[in-house]
């Protein structure tokens, strides 16, 4: 379903980009990872890669993705012994930012808990914290509101990783309140931030 390519890291570079790993997860907002890749790809200098879970790919078409796009079956289907490359560690050493947009609660407390039972978590519990994790909670207001999200969050942001945070507006569900993905906009601004202070751009 996925373009196969290369673990990234294995891919010599004569031109040095920036690269952003996009983690994207089962949230109605990852239907907005195309445009979300897009403008990201608009940025000068910038390398894209996603990884995705299983339950995000509901919502988008990977042809409408127009970059390498890994989920769990690569992880498995690239290591058959020992000499064989893990790719969720490749993924971290070939990036410099961590983008999760959207995070939703299910993986939201599973990175705040430590578990990494999928391709992404499991670069997220590998993450070199000296490079920027950005993260776009996006849930159901309910959900928002429970006190769990708030003490996760406050876990994440303890870690060091960065928050966007959510917006409110009419949500997918017909529900108004907190919970909607902050607009792709204001994650490419923030990612622009981020660049422009590590002297990626």
């Amino acid at each position: 379903m996925e373009p196969r390519a290369p673990c990234p890291a294995a891919i010599p570079s004569t031109e040095r980009k920036f690269h952003v790993l996009v983690g994207v997860t089962g949230s109605v907002a990852a239907l907005k990872l195309p445009l979300l890749v897009s403008k990201l790809l608009d940025i000068p200098g910038l390398e894209v890669t996603v990884v995705t879970t299983e339950r995000a790919k509901h919502f988008y078409s990977p042809q409408d993705v127009p970059v390498t796009l890994y989920s769990d079956a690569d992880e498995w289907e690239m290591w058959k012994r020992r000499s064989d490359p893990v790719l969720h560690i490749d993924l971290r050493r070939w990036a410099d930012l961590l983008l999760v947009a959207p995070l939703d609660a299910n993986t939201l407390g599973k990175v705040a808990s430590g578990i990494c039972d999928n391709l992404l978590t499991c670069v997220i519990r590998a993450w070199d914290l000296s490079k920027p994790l950005l993260f776009c909670p996006a849930m159901n207001t309910a959900m928002w509101e429970h006190p769990l999200t708030a003490q996760q969050v406050g876990q994440l942001k303890a870690f060091g990783y960065m928050e966007i945070p959510c917006v409110s507006k009419k949500l997918v569900c017909g529900d108004q309140g907190l919970g909607a993905m902050a607009e792709v906009e204001t994650i490419v601004d923030k990612v622009k931030e981020v660049l422009f202070q590590r002297g990626g751009i």
